[in-house]
Formats: structure tokens, C-alpha cells, sequence
């Protein structure tokens, strides 16, 4: 049984996250407190499970006491790491950060890049984007930075024509040409692989990809490429905190040969390491 301790969305619900993270968190009084573990905030697949490895097998030598909390609502992360509940969190890419920041009036930084998810689109209904018929139904993530970037990938792939300028807060309103005239069915980005049997195509962001059971470097019809991509995924904390020796260590410990072969053999091109 992995060594992590899971967030569900319901919980969250139920405005229990503050207190259920000071209650079996760490005993720091606060997070300029370094002497305690690590406690850092992970989406389940492929951070929690990254996270894991290196707490399993390297944290120890490295003498880093570290603890993973798994969050099923990844929204919840930077609140969390904001307010100290967590000392860092490790889900997301910069653009969604900076949205982020600018939205919440928050200073969380990134500390470095650990690996890239591909968003790519996916069907149960066609084998190919040829194949979508007019009028056919695409669910895209409804957060700001993912629905961009998911019109972006069909954009790129020729499915649609965005307006020239169109950046990572583009909307379906800023299509300019739907030659399939598609239509667009804006849900959270977990959601989406559970679309699949109610829509003709998703665009579904890797790691939900790979926790619906689906091979992105396999199924997706098409599927983000890796070079100049700005969506790498970075283990963050609340500035200021970037020089606590623990994340130091931590860091260090994501971008070692160890991690990037654990990548490549775990996940086989679903994952892409980014260092």
C-alpha cells in the first residue's frame, strides 16, 4: 500500500481541508518551521505516485523526511500551500500558476520542472479526428490555462482556427473557424475522461488520461508535443519558502537519474520527464 495520505474532493466539500491538514499534518507551527517533514501536496497520478518512488527509495539516504498528501481536486493545492496547510504542492504547469497568482492576489513560485503531461484528445466513438462528424460534441477542461490550452492542441492539429493572438485565456468565442462545426461542452478536468461515453471527442489532461486507464501515447487521436512546451509540471512553494534545505533536497531529488528512468519505464511516453 503506497505511504500517502488521500485528499477527496468530498471532504473538501465538506470544508474540512484546513482542518483535517493541521489535524494530521505535521506539528510545525508554521511554515518557516523546517525542522519537521516535508509535507507536500500531489495530484494522485503521475505526481503522488513520483512523489512516492522518491520518499520509498531515495528520500532517506538523502536524509529528507518526507510526507505526501494526494489531492483528487487539484484546485485545492495552491489554497492549501497558500495558507500553509502543506509546504509545498507539485500538480501544475506556468500558466496555470501565473492565472492563478493574478486571480488570488497569492506568490506561490515554482521551484523546478519535473515533467510534462501531454494533453491530447481521445474518443470511444471514432479512431480518428477525420472521422468526427458535423455538429459532433468536444468536452474541454473549464478552467482558464486548460481550456486554452486544449482549443491550442486543435488548433495546432488543424480542427479549428483560434484568432491570431488568442493566449491562455482563449475561449471557444475565440474560434474563428469550426469547419466540423463542433460543439463545446465545458466541464472540470477531471471530469472529462467520464465524458467519453456521453460526447464524441475529450481533450483530457495526461494524468487523468492515465487514471481512466488510457495510454495517451497510444490512444489519443492527437496528442501535444513535448518541444518548446511551456506546460511542464513543477513542485511549488509560497515565496519565500524556495531556501527551506528541505526543498532544496527535494529538488534535487525530482531531476536525478533515478526519477528520470522511473518516469520513462512507469509511464512509457504518458509521461515525459522535463529535465
Amino acid at each position: 500500500m503506497r505511504n500517502t495520505t488521500k485528499i477527496t474532493t468530498a471532504v473538501l466539500a465538506a470544508g474540512t481541508l484546513t482542518l483535517g491538514l493541521t489535524a494530521c499534518g505535521s506539528d510545525k507551527d508554521s511554515a518557516s518551521d523546517t525542522s519537521g517533514p516535508l509535507v507536500v501536496a500531489a495530484s494522485p497520478t503521475p505526481h503522488g505516485e513520483i512523489l512516492t518512488f522518491v520518499k520509498d527509495h531515495l528520500a532517506k539516504k538523502a536524509g529528507l523526511d518526507l510526507e505526501v498528501k494526494e489531492f483528487t481536486d487539484y484546485t485545492t493545492q495552491n489554497p492549501a500551500t497558500e495558507d500553509g496547510s502543506v509546504d509545498a504542492n507539485y500538480f501544475q504547469n506556468k500558466p496555470y500558476l501565473d492565472d492563478y497568482n493574478k486571480k488570488n492576489g497569492t506568490d506561490i513560485v515554482p521551484v523546478v520542472t519535473v515533467h510534462l503531461e501531454p494533453l491530447g484528445l481521445y474518443s470511444h466513438k471514432v479512431k480518428s479526428v477525420d472521422a468526427l462528424k458535423s455538429g459532433a460534441t468536444v468536452a474541454v477542461p473549464n478552467d482558464t490555462v486548460n481550456e486554452a490550452r486544449a482549443l491550442k492542441l486543435l488548433d495546432a492539429n488543424g480542427i479549428i482556427t483560434l484568432k491570431a493572438g488568442a493566449g491562455n485565456e482563449a475561449t471557444p468565442s475565440d474560434i474563428v473557424k469550426n469547419p466540423k462545426n463542433l460543439t463545446f461542452k465545458e466541464l472540470e478536468a477531471a471530469q472529462t475522461p467520464r465524458s467519453l461515453d456521453d460526447v464524441d471527442a475529450a481533450v483530457i489532461n495526461g494524468n487523468y488520461a492515465i487514471e481512466a486507464d488510457l495510454k495517451p501515447a497510444k490512444h489519443a487521436l492527437v496528442l501535444e508535443s513535448a518541444k518548446n512546451n511551456p506546460y511542464g509540471n513543477f513542485l511549488a512553494v509560497k515565496k519565500g519558502n524556495e531556501d527551506d534545505p528541505r526543498v532544496k533536497k527535494l529538488a534535487s531529488l525530482l531531476t536525478s537519474t533515478e526519477v528520470k528512468k522511473f518516469i520513462e519505464d512507469e509511464y512509457a511516453g504518458s509521461v515525459l520527464p522535463s529535465f
